[in-house]
């Protein structure tokens, strides 16, 4: 707050004159408060999600790398087990022999699938192959939007 108190010579003792000096006071007061804001709103507005990623560490030289089991859902609603024609009744069937030739020793709900759709697929056949894959147990799924 500043204000002019020395006389200037003006014409009358009251006159204080014009103060063109800017008063940066109140707008220090808002941006602290805005940091204030700021700063505890941040934490608060991010969201921790869970993440089930693979390790970083790339498998040893010489190591075979198992192929994907791949879901393809094609335009029309037709879905493949790799090459292999199945339904969206007889998937998760299916998809359970496919898995055990695979690995045997790890129970087919608890391995990962691939899910590849065509650019022209509806969404509703894509999550209802989805619900199907989850309400019979498998959760590890992964989506694939480009070739492998």
């Amino acid at each position: 707050m500043g204000a002019k108190l020395g006389g200037g010579g003006g014409k009358n003792k009251f006159d204080l004159g014009q103060n063109s000096d800017i008063n940066v006071t109140p707008f220090v007061d808002v941006m602290l408060v805005l940091l204030i804001i700021f700063m505890v709103a941040i934490p608060a507005a991010t969201v921790s999600i869970k993440l089930d990623l693979p390790p970083a560490i790339p498998p040893p030289p010489g190591t075979k790398v198992k192929e994907p089991i791949l879901v393809n859902i094609q335009q029309g609603g037709e879905l493949y087990i790799g090459e292999q024609a199945t339904s969206l009744d007889r998937l998760t069937g299916d998809l359970s022999v496919v898995l055990t030739q695979e690995d045997p020793a790890t129970p087919p709900t608890e391995q990962r699938v691939y899910i590849r759709a065509d650019r022209t697929v509806r969404y509703g056949d894509f999550m209802a192959v989805m619900n199907n894959l989850q309400e019979n147990g498998f959760y590890q799924v992964a989506l694939i939007n480009e070739e492998l």
